[in-house]
């Protein structure tokens, strides 16, 4: 961790610096990375400000406060920088976790909560029923229907053996046809 302190209208005294670098060295912990902090401590009459610039990875993260108590102003400016690391660690914690494998998608989640997993441990549960209109057609009309729809499947009524069958698009471009055994 790099730190660069700069006083303007104060006295750099031994004792402030080494408080300044003890607070950012706390937030040391959030990061593995190198980070480079710049601090300016300055006096404006009555006004004590802290002025905290902070470099990780290629993130700039800045925070300014002024109180009457120089002390003070760098407790309550290292206190905002602390809120906006967390603000920001999180966001690219959920931004990692919706993007690596292996982990729970808000899709996967049941309307109880339960993740997938527990859902195929119990037994499988309709989750919709779509009602369907199925006129009779023979296998050529059903198959061009098929392709004039977005669907992946269509349900007929077979008019020649005069039973429900299924057709439907396999993975290779081809059509399936699922036709009920007639023992």
């Amino acid at each position: 961790m790099e730190i660069s302190i700069t006083f303007r209208h104060v006295e750099p005294t031994a004792e402030l610096r080494s408080y300044v670098e003890e607070k950012v060295y706390k937030i040391k912990k959030y990061f593995d990375s190198p980070v480079d902090a710049h601090i300016v401590l300055g006096v404006e009459k009555f006004r004590h400000s802290a002025d905290v610039t902070l470099s990780v990875d290629g993130n700039k993260i800045k925070a300014v406060e002024q109180t009457g108590d120089m002390y003070s102003s760098v407790d309550k400016v290292m206190e905002k920088i602390e809120q906006q690391l967390r603000r920001m660690l999180s966001r690219k914690r959920e931004y990692k976790g919706e993007h690596i494998k292996g982990t729970v998608d808000e899709d996967l989640l049941s309307d109880e909560g339960e993740t997938q997993d527990t859902v195929s441990e119990s037994e499988p549960k309709i989750i919709k029923t779509e009602k369907m209109d199925t006129k009779p057609m023979d296998v050529d009309e059903a198959a061009m229907q098929l392709e004039l729809s977005k669907r992946n499947f269509l349900v007929f009524f077979n008019s020649k053996s005069n039973n429900i069958n299924v057709i439907y698009k396999r993975k290779d471009g081809n059509l399936g046809l699922i036709e009920p055994s007639t023992k």
